[in-house]
Parts: C-alpha cells; sequence; structure tokens
C-alpha cells in the first residue's frame, strides 16, 4: 500500500469512527446526562416549596398575633388576671408585636437553614460526592466553631428563652443587677436598659443570671410611718386606713389602686419611734407614684389628727474635764435633746 492510500484510510477512520461511537456513549450516558440534572432540579424545587409553605405558615402565625393587638369587637380577653387590664395598652401591644416579629423571624432562618442543608446533602449524592468524610469535616468545623463562639450562641439561645418565656419586653422596669432601669430593646443577643441617669446599658443576654420585672401583673406600694412612743396606735391605724381608703376613691386614682389599702401593723420598734406599715396593690409601674402621694396624705392627716412623728432622739453623757485630781471627777450629767 502506498503512502497516499494509507493517508486516505486513517482519514476515513478517523472521520467515520467518531459519528458510529457517538450514538453507543450517548445511549450509555444518556440516564446520567438527563436524570441526575432532573433529580438536582426536583430536589432544588421541593426545598423552594417547602421553604415556601413553612414561611407561610409562620407568617400566619405572626399576623395572627399581631391582628389581636388591633381593636376588635369585643373587649379584649385576658388569662393573666384583672391587673393586667391596667397595663398601658399601646406598650404591651408593642411588646407583644415585637415578640412575634422576633420569634417569626428567628423560625424562619432556622427553617431556611435546615432545608437548605438537607437539599445541599442530596443535590452531592446525586452528584456522586462523599457524604461521610464532609460531615466528619463538618462536625469537626463545628465543634472548633462552637468552642470558640460558646458565648455567642449562649447569648442566642437565652435571648429566644426570654422572648419565648416573656421574662421582660420594651417599656418594662427591670432589675438586671447593675443596670437597673426601662427596657428600650430586647433582642437575640442584648438587651437595652436605660437607667434613670440616663446611661443606656448594652447587656449580653448570657449574662443575665436574675431578673427583677416590677411591671408584670400587680405592684405593691408600701410605706413605713414613723410616729411617736406614746401615740395611740389604734389610733394611727384608723387614720392610715381611712387616709388609703380616701386615696382609692379619688377619681384621679381610678383603677390604679386594684385594692382597698391595708394597715400590716407595727413593721419595728427604732430608737426614735414606732414604725407602722401601710401598703396597697397598685397597677405597674404605680407603686412610686402611690407612694409618693400617700406618703403626702399621711403627713396631713397625722397633723389633723395630733399625732406626733417623733425627731431624732439622743442621750449625751457629759464629763467634766480638767480639776485636780483629789477634787476627783465630776458627776455625769446626762443631756437629751
Amino acid at each position: 500500500m502506498s503512502s497516499v492510500d494509507a493517508s486516505a484510510s486513517y482519514l476515513l477512520s478517523s472521520s467515520v469512527t467518531p459519528d458510529l461511537a457517538a450514538p453507543a456513549w450517548l445511549k450509555d450516558n444518556l440516564g446520567t446526562l438527563v436524570g441526575v440534572p432532573l433529580r438536582i432540579l426536583l430536589i432544588v424545587l421541593g426545598a423552594m416549596v417547602v421553604r415556601a409553605l413553612a414561611k407561610r405558615a409562620i407568617t400566619r402565625v405572626v399576623e395572627r398575633v399581631l391582628q389581636a393587638n388591633g381593636e376588635g369587637d369585643g373587649p379584649r380577653r385576658s388569662t393573666r388576671g384583672p391587673a393586667v387590664l391596667q397595663r398601658d395598652t399601646s406598650r404591651a401591644d408593642e411588646r407583644r408585636e415585637q415578640r412575634a416579629r422576633t420569634i417569626g423571624s428567628v423560625l424562619s432562618s432556622i427553617v431556611t437553614i435546615v432545608v437548605a442543608v438537607m437539599a445541599l446533602a442530596m443535590v452531592l449524592d446525586q452528584i456522586g460526592i462523599a457524604l461521610g468524610p464532609l460531615l466528619a469535616s463538618a462536625g469537626v468545623v463545628g465543634l472548633a466553631i462552637g468552642f470558640g463562639a460558646q458565648s455567642l450562641v449562649a447569648d442566642y439561645l437565652a435571648g429566644m428563652l426570654i422572648m419565648v418565656e416573656d421574662q421582660y419586653g420594651v417599656g418594662d422596669s427591670v432589675d438586671l443587677g447593675e443596670a437597673v432601669g426601662e427596657v428600650e430593646s430586647v433582642g437575640l443577643r442584648l438587651t437595652l436598659v436605660r437607667d434613670l441617669n440616663g446611661g443606656l446599658w448594652h447587656i449580653r443576654n448570657g449574662e443575665i443570671m436574675r431578673v427583677r420585672n416590677d411591671s408584670q401583673e400587680w405592684a405593691r406600694a408600701v410605706l413605713d410611718v414613723s410616729v411617736a412612743y406614746d401615740s395611740n396606735l389604734e389610733k394611727v391605724f384608723q387614720v392610715l386606713e381611712e387616709t388609703g381608703l380616701a386615696l382609692r376613691e379619688d377619681k384621679e386614682y381610678e383603677g390604679v389602686l386594684l385594692e382597698d389599702p391595708s394597715v400590716w401593723g407595727v413593721q419595728s420598734l427604732n430608737p426614735d419611734g414606732v414604725v407602722v406599715r401601710l401598703v396597697v396593690k397598685t397597677a405597674p409601674l404605680k407603686q412610686w407614684a402611690v407612694t409618693r402621694e400617700l406618703r403626702r396624705r399621711v403627713k396631713g392627716a397625722l397633723d389633723e389628727a395630733g399625732i406626733e412623728m417623733p425627731f431624732p432622739q439622743r442621750t449625751v453623757w457629759v464629763r467634766g474635764g480638767g480639776g485636780d485630781e483629789a477634787e476627783g471627777e465630776r458627776p455625769s450629767i446626762p443631756h437629751s435633746r
């Protein structure tokens, strides 16, 4: 065979063979070329549908909570006692709205992450990537991140529990340890508290060990009145009780006092006088105003009744100084003031 014939034969074989082999290769790999992308597409579409349905359900729940804050056809029901009806409804609505939106946002994020991770794992399995080594590596990385950011995780978990358990909310007067004041914002990581001097405290939720909330359910105004030892205690009790009842009947304080004031009796015996305690249950955040008004009215009532409020009394023993030793010390003379 000549070199020309050999070249022609090589060109013919190289041009014909791919055309003859292409249908067989395509037939053998048709399932992989079409089936794998189709399954991946179905996985992605399924994940999107699941995520959309879950977010829609969460949104409906949040919307029901927000609609409950509006004015309904009838009076709003409460399962936390009549004292809650005395609260500022706008503040309570704002608090409920904030909790609902925050919890809804967190749940939506959790659903998105879970669905995305499951869909990614299924896609990798369809491609043929082994999930075992990836999961092991992800576990190691997650463990390292967990150790490094455990305080951050604790803050977020504590923030979720604070909102779910309704420990406090915006507008509440709380005592968080060093920070005492009014809550201005409650987030998943931080709580902002404005103290009496106007300072704004940024407190990590994970560092909050205990909470005293003065704004939930009801409060109590406590007034300790000191009277002289020679006062008629029965008359003192009567004056205090009448003063408290007069305050509750005052139109200006209607709905603020939740029950009749009560005289608990003698609280202590001090060196300067007898301390009598008067208490009354009030609406949340009204206890300080009620205590101030009671103090003003009690002072006037005791003056009208001729009951003396004691002043500090001390006994001073004076010893004479100087003089001859033969004369001895002068006798001690008691003085009182």
